[in-house]
């Protein structure tokens, strides 16, 4: 029931953020609108970075969503006022979990829903994979942001760890130069960021028209690293004063 509360409690606070819940819903699609224009004459180029898009973008917001928010929890003093309460710190991680869960679901469909629909975005897999994946990767950057907030001290500071733990994932994920052209070093840094891996099981639906293995191990991947970057953050949860 706690857990629940929690989930309708962030919940609620989404739903009366207007500029939340326009970038939650309203962003992905106008960049994927903006990339089908830009690619319009390259139809399979559109198709290659759309479908990596999709996992990328809710990856992104969330990242920024959740840092932001969670800060401002503890800089207004209600987390504060929350741990003093039966809440447990895991009650509270997987409240936002859900919340932001079921947000990254309602954002992945409308957004692969215009790509599928509207700009013939065109993959070997089905549609209900790649939204699978985009959730996952939304809850990994809601748990990264997560444990962002926990060293930053204002909101500001908050979205300047994105740079340190976003940016350079999206940078070696494999996007932007295929992994096995980049230097060894930039290899074995790539091999440990989990974005990478949700990229490759993007690719692998893009690419079969049944699910492969690959794409089940990389999704277990990155469903690990929600795991463990949700334990990192629980040891942040603790009393603070301002």
């Amino acid at each position: 029931m706690i857990l629940l509360h929690t989930t309708g409690r962030i919940l609620r606070q989404l739903r009366h953020d207007r500029r939340t819940v326009a970038m939650l819903v309203a962003v992905p699609t106008l960049l994927l609108t903006l990339l089908y224009f830009m690619y319009q004459e390259q139809e399979f180029v559109f198709d290659r970075i759309a479908l990596i898009m999709l996992g990328v973008f809710p990856f992104i917001i969330m990242f920024l969503i959740t840092s932001i928010a969670m800060q401002r929890e503890r800089t207004t003093g209600t987390l504060e006022r929350l741990l003093t309460t039966p809440l447990r710190k895991t009650d509270l991680l997987f409240g936002y979990g859900l919340a932001f869960g079921v947000a990254a679901a309602v954002q992945a469909s409308l957004a692969a829903a215009l790509a599928y629909l509207l700009l013939d975005l065109d993959t070997q897999g089905g549609a209900g994979y790649v939204i699978m994946i985009a959730v996952a990767n939304a809850v990994l950057g809601m748990a990264l942001g997560l444990l962002a907030s926990a060293f930053a001290k204002t909101e500001f500071q908050a979205v300047q760890f994105m740079p340190v733990l976003a940016v350079p994932q999206l940078l070696l994920c494999g996007l932007f130069v295929q992994r096995d052209q980049m230097a060894g070093w930039l290899q074995a840094l790539s091999d440990v960021m989990p974005l990478t891996y949700a990229v490759e099981a993007l690719q692998e639906v893009g690419a079969h028209a049944e699910p492969t293995g690959t794409m089940w191990r990389d999704f277990a991947i990155v469903a690990g690293a929600v795991v463990v970057s949700l334990a990192a953050a629980a040891g942040t949860l603790r009393r603070r004063t301002p």
